[in-house]
């Protein structure tokens, strides 16, 4: 996964461990474009749910940073080139060794994605 600060723009709350919101601009640039669908430039679903995870990992224990699995993902718009994406997550579950958060995006106050359950865990080579 890449780095947080290069998937979100802005930062707007962190609340460590219990919520987060952010948002990620969505440049006609991106080189993803060139091949995803030229005439109808969409985002790919797995590089927004990248997006979720890297505010996950702004909120979560700074120990729980690897990404384990999404369950429940839903996609309900498209996003574009020029589109500004506020992104949201709710911890459900926090222990020593997993945190559990729910995940919202919206464009223009309309939900294009949601994720039932983010899951990060420890990295294993950091133990």
């Amino acid at each position: 996964m890449s780095e947080p600060q290069v998937l979100l723009d802005r930062v707007f709350e962190v609340e460590a461990g219990v919520r987060g919101s952010a948002l990620s601009n969505v440049p006609a640039t991106l080189p993803v474009f060139d091949s995803h669908f030229p005439r109808f430039p969409v985002l790919p679903g797995v590089l927004l749910l990248e997006r979720m995870a890297a505010l996950a990992v702004l909120v979560a224990p700074s120990h729980l940073n690897r990404q384990q699995s999404i369950l429940g993902a839903r996609f309900r718009r498209y996003v574009e080139p020029g589109d500004q994406i506020r992104l949201t997550v709710e911890a459900t579950a926090v222990t020593a060794d997993y945190f559990e958060c729910r995940a919202v995006a919206e464009v223009d106050g309309r939900t294009v994605a949601t994720v039932r359950t983010l899951r990060l865990e420890q990295d294993r080579g950091t133990r």
